[in-house]
């Protein structure tokens, strides 16, 4: 048998979880188990890869300290590393205890966390144990606090021996409805080395020009293939202009992501249609306009006028003017 310690605390001498570990680990042994520990502030840069080292354990101990909120820095991305890159299939087989010791307030809720993540996961959690220990000497001199260590010790023992079974919990039920895990193409390794370029203030603004440069190349061979005669949708306002008697305007229509406005001039049964980027031309109506909902008026989809009443085009000037310009290009007849 073989059981694996990821202790999450910071190393420090006076860490009441320190002392707990090894006194388990010594009776562990006295069991003729093999425990491995890993020391996670020893292991932070290599973090993403230890979730590979569950795959020769039988059993697990995740131990930690509160010293001001929760369980830490260190256990949290062990943890996040499990979930991203661990074997699922073998943790659901690994039995997990849960080992908390607090300075301050909130050892139950940090084991509770433990307990928690390692059933999100799909593992099986043990009874572990927590506790509120000031001073790290009262654990050495209490031989209550020793037998309970070892009665906890015995147990997780006796539970992976025997392949205790346990009831299903609800959160590995509602991970299987409504959760999965985003395939990551990439290893561990390639992945902290991802981090450590996210961290790199330099390389992230390098990158960052690097992409304005590529956006504004792009946009200047975007708008070199559309010269300015070009002629799209204006034979489509040609072909369905249904000329008003008497009626005389000019609309302008800023095309999203087009240079020039397309200007359209109506003078009884004549029709003007052209690009060009006049100013000062005084018109009657002014549109603001993305190409898709141009492209639904077009289609017969929907009209100028209800465009502009949800909000899906913008204008200025004579709303009757507006109005007319669904009678002057009738394009129903293509919906």
């Amino acid at each position: 048998m073989k059981i694996n310690i990821y202790y999450g605390g910071r190393g420090l001498i006076d860490d009441p979880t320190l002392y707990v570990i090894n006194k388990m680990q010594d009776i562990l042994d006295e069991l003729h188990v093999t425990v491995e520990r890993f020391n996670l502030y020893e292991l932070k840069n290599s973090i993403t890869t230890l979730p590979q080292s569950l795959k020769t354990a039988d059993g697990i101990i995740l131990a930690t300290t509160v010293e001001w909120y929760g369980i830490g820095g260190f256990m949290q991305q062990f943890l996040d590393a499990c979930w991203l890159y661990g074997d699922k299939s073998k943790i659901a087989e690994l039995y997990m205890c849960p080992v908390v010791m607090s300075t301050t307030y909130g050892e139950l809720e940090g084991k509770l966390n433990l307990s928690i993540a390692w059933e999100i996961l799909g593992g099986l959690p043990c009874s572990g144990f927590c506790g509120y220990i000031a001073d790290a000497t009262t654990l050495e001199d209490n031989v209550d606090y020793l037998r309970i260590i070892e009665k906890k010790a015995e147990n997780l023992y006796r539970t992976i021996n025997q392949k205790l079974p346990s009831f299903p919990a609800s959160n590995q039920a509602v991970k299987k409805m409504v959760s999965s895990t985003k395939n990551i193409d990439l290893t561990p390794q390639e992945s902290e080395q991802l981090s450590q370029y996210a961290s790199d203030d330099v390389y992230v603004q390098r990158q960052k020009e690097d992409i304005q440069e590529l956006t504004s190349l792009f946009r200047d061979m975007m708008y070199n293939n559309e010269p300015d005669e070009d002629e799209e949708f204006l034979a489509d306002f040609r072909n369905s202009f249904k000329p008003q008697a008497g009626f005389r305007a000019i609309y302008k229509m800023n095309i999203a992501n087009r240079k020039k406005p397309l200007f359209i001039e109506v003078s009884g049964t004549a029709c003007e249609c052209a690009y060009n980027d006049k100013a000062n031309e005084k018109v009657d109506v002014e549109m603001s306009i993305d190409r898709d909902t141009l492209e639904e008026i077009i289609l017969g989809r929907m009209t100028f006028q209800r465009a502009f009443m949800t909000s899906k085009m913008k204008m200025k000037g004579d709303f009757k003017t507006l109005r007319t310009m669904d009678l002057l290009f009738d394009f129903t007849e293509k919906g």
